[in-house]
């Protein structure tokens, strides 16, 4: 058995660099750590959200359908925020026994929600 220590980063592909980095930085206001011709790192809480594009090492894109939950304190102040700089939502906000979530995608179709757990 291997022994995880943390996640260091999870990664989302894009055909677009300079429209991620708008989107991710500006948009959603992240901060950019890393920078290079073909990817992109932005810290997005407790863990580093890579943008790479796959195209520079031949290899095929494709969006995340699984998603990347981010953990918000007001899931529909940061919704109404976001949804008046123009970013779209997949329907209503939903809420469960345990949890309130706003699902959204980033330009390249890359699965995003805003979240947030009653007991955190």
């Amino acid at each position: 058995m291997i022994e995880v220590e943390r996640v260091d980063f999870v990664s989302f592909l894009t055909q677009d660099i300079k429209r991620a980095k708008q989107f991710y930085g500006e948009m959603l206001g992240l901060e950019l750590e890393t920078e290079g011709e073909n990817d992109m790192e932005f810290r997005a809480g407790q863990v580093t959200l890579d943008i790479f594009d796959p195209a520079s090492i031949g290899q095929p894109f494709a969006p995340s359908p699984a998603g990347l939950a981010l953990r918000v304190p007001d899931v529909e102040a940061a919704r109404a925020e976001l949804e008046a700089k123009g970013v779209p939502f997949d329907g209503e906000t939903v809420t469960t026994s345990v949890c309130r979530m706003a699902f959204f995608k980033d330009p390249d179709g890359n699965a995003l929600m805003l979240h947030r757990r009653f007991d955190a």
